[in-house]
């Protein structure tokens, strides 16, 4: 059995890393892709992982199945495509370490996923689901995608979603809103940033673009992350805040998807269920995410920046979450 199987891109981020003695930017190779992000740091916090995707019969291809294997993701369901190179995403840092993203991908391997490939028994073996908006920015990867979450809700998995926008990979951002709605129905844990959820809302004003997304779509757990404001979280219509703690960031690529992580690891550590989360439980989980994800973006990279327990506890100064004690 695994606690979190999830479909998606694994890519490799192109991260500066200083200049040559040329004068001549350097950028470092790190394997990333958000839902890989998130299961590397479910792993290291003691979590059992597998993931579902393609990447390339290349070197970067390898490079990203030994940083799964040395993550502890299960690779059972990952494809090589000897056609379609990795996916590539070159990292842009400004003086905040805040990133943005120029994708090497006119196709990526990620978007060939093909429905045939996905491997359902190991959705099946799963706990929870998890999937993300970049692989519906195409197809095969779309259908493959949509049928993996459909199969996961008819299993009755409890369902994650991040419907992380990357505006350059979509051709069509009237469609890219259509599709990232698309995937809410299907979701009970939703991450999603501000921006993000203005873009699929329509609706500028915070307090009324989550009422609009909850009372569309019943999602029982939204958080919204707003960088350095904090976090809003709803659990059930009802609301609350908080800040994050302060760090001094080198590169914010992976601190979403540890955020994510450590939403999903604090609740598979809930002994309740998910109608038993109360605010204060909610709280709690936000402090830990907030945590991990400020730790996330003081180094550079996805899979590589994803932090360990021991020093997320020692951050947001809570003791581990075992069973009953929320």
């Amino acid at each position: 059995m695994y606690d979190v199987l999830a479909i998606g891109e694994s890519l490799i981020d192109l991260t500066p890393c200083g200049m040559s003695e040329q004068g001549h930017p350097l950028y470092e190779a790190n394997p990333g892709g958000a839902p890989t992000n998130v299961l590397a740091a479910l792993s290291k916090l003691g979590k059992k992982t597998a993931f579902i995707g393609k990447v390339g019969q290349d070197a970067f291809g390898r490079q990203l199945e030994a940083a799964m294997k040395a993550s502890g993701i299960d690779r059972t369901g990952l494809v090589f495509d000897s056609r379609t190179p990795t996916t590539l995403a070159c990292v842009h840092l400004d003086g905040q370490g805040d990133r943005s993203f120029s994708f090497y991908r006119n196709p990526g391997a990620d978007l060939e996923l093909q429905p045939g490939e996905v491997d359902t028994g190991l959705i099946d073996r799963a706990s929870m689901f998890h999937f993300g908006s970049v692989s519906l920015s195409g197809e095969p990867s779309r259908t493959a995608t949509f049928q993996a979450v459909m199969h996961a809700k008819r299993k009755n998995k409890l369902i994650s979603y991040d419907p992380n926008l990357r505006e350059s990979l979509w051709s069509d951002l009237d469609e890219a809103r259509r599709m990232i709605l698309q995937g809410m129905p299907y979701a009970d844990i939703v991450k999603i940033s501000g921006e993000e959820l203005t873009f699929v809302t329509g609706e500028p004003d915070m307090d009324l673009a989550i009422g609009q997304l909850y009372n569309r779509y019943c999602i029982p757990l939204i958080f919204v992350t707003l960088g350095e404001q904090g976090c809003v979280f709803n659990l059930r219509g009802e609301r609350g805040c908080l800040p994050v703690y302060p760090v001094e960031a080198v590169d914010t690529t992976g601190a979403g998807d540890a955020f994510m992580a450590a939403v999903l690891y604090q609740v598979l550590e809930y002994s309740g269920t998910l109608d038993a989360i109360t605010l204060a439980d909610m709280e709690q989980f936000v402090h830990f995410a907030c945590a991990a994800g400020a730790l996330a973006a003081t180094k550079r990279g996805g899979i590589p920046a994803m932090p360990a327990l021991a020093d997320i506890q020692r951050l947001c100064g809570t003791r581990h979450i075992n069973k009953g004690n929320l």
